[in-house]
């Protein structure tokens, strides 16, 4: 009998993912050939997440990207910036083009996001473990300020692994910041290996709630279930947030799928580019 992990797995793998869905794919790929490198599994398993809180969650404003009163959206696993860069692109906070210059000395792209360089980040995070920290401190920020702006966080399962995730946690859980939401990609393949062989995260929703949090889990490829989630934050009044999305490690691109080589991808040929963009194509 499957548990209750492998069932959300499963339907993760199952998801059918719809034309914006893959066109926001595409723009990760863009970003990937103009750089020529970029963690496109990692990237490709956010799309989902990043396109909910950018078209329905989040209250920002492209043309003014520190509006004091905007959500304050951290990207934690900042490796996976493609899907971000991808995201804010598609919304206006810089041109699209500039996706084809990603990693190259010209461009305010790095390979992890860059607060103060690239509009609409909020902060650095090029060392993993950091996200939950910086978001903790804003959203204390926000309730001395009396301020209704809310702090999302976006962490990876492999980052959760660092330490300062969890004293980040517990004080968050001490303070009952409401205000705070911690979202886990849970695609079950970090750096150098699936999850579950480097350091077993389950009993995981259990986890999070032993430091005070509210804790669910949900299909992190389901747009509509995300939306619906999202929208209804906090669960519970006076407590922060954790939601686990079971997600797949390159989704979209059938052979990068549950794959820990497509983790980082360097300068790819143009026969694979092509079969990348081939299998995008195919599912629209």
């Amino acid at each position: 009998m499957e548990t209750e992990v492998e069932l959300m797995t499963r339907a993760a793998q199952l998801s059918a993912l719809d034309k914006r869905s893959m066109q926001l794919r595409g723009l990760v790929v863009r970003a990937l050939v103009g750089g020529g490198r970029g963690h496109i599994g990692s990237s490709m398993s956010l799309i989902e997440i990043l396109r909910v809180f950018y078209d329905d969650i989040l209250r920002v404003r492209a043309g003014d990207p520190t509006w004091a009163d905007r959500d304050r959206f951290i990207l934690s696993k900042g490796h996976g910036c493609l899907a971000q860069y991808a995201l804010l692109a598609d919304k206006g906070f810089f041109s699209i083009e500039e996706l084809d210059h990603f990693c190259r000395q010209s461009s305010f792209l790095g390979g992890h996001p860059e607060f103060g360089k690239v509009p609409g980040v909020e902060a650095s995070t090029g060392a993993l473990g950091h996200g939950l920290s910086i978001g903790l401190g804003m959203a204390l920020a926000a309730r001395m300020k009396k301020a209704a702006w809310q702090v999302y966080v976006v962490l990876g399962d492999g980052e959760i692994n660092e330490g300062s995730v969890w004293e980040a946690a517990m004080s968050a859980g001490k303070h009952n910041l409401d205000n705070l939401t911690a979202v886990i990609d849970y695609n079950k393949i970090q750096s150098y290996g699936f999850t579950e062989n480097v350091q077993p995260l389950e009993p995981l929703a259990d986890k999070w709630r032993s430091f005070g949090f509210s804790a669910t889990a949900i299909n992190g490829h389901d747009v509509n279930a995300l939306r619906q989630l999202l929208s209804s934050l906090p669960i519970q009044k006076g407590r922060p947030t954790a939601i686990i999305c079971h997600t797949v490690k390159g989704k979209g691109v059938s052979f990068a799928e549950n794959n820990p080589s497509w983790h980082h991808k360097s300068n790819l040929p143009p026969d694979q580019v092509a079969e990348i963009y081939d299998a995008l194509e195919r599912k629209t």
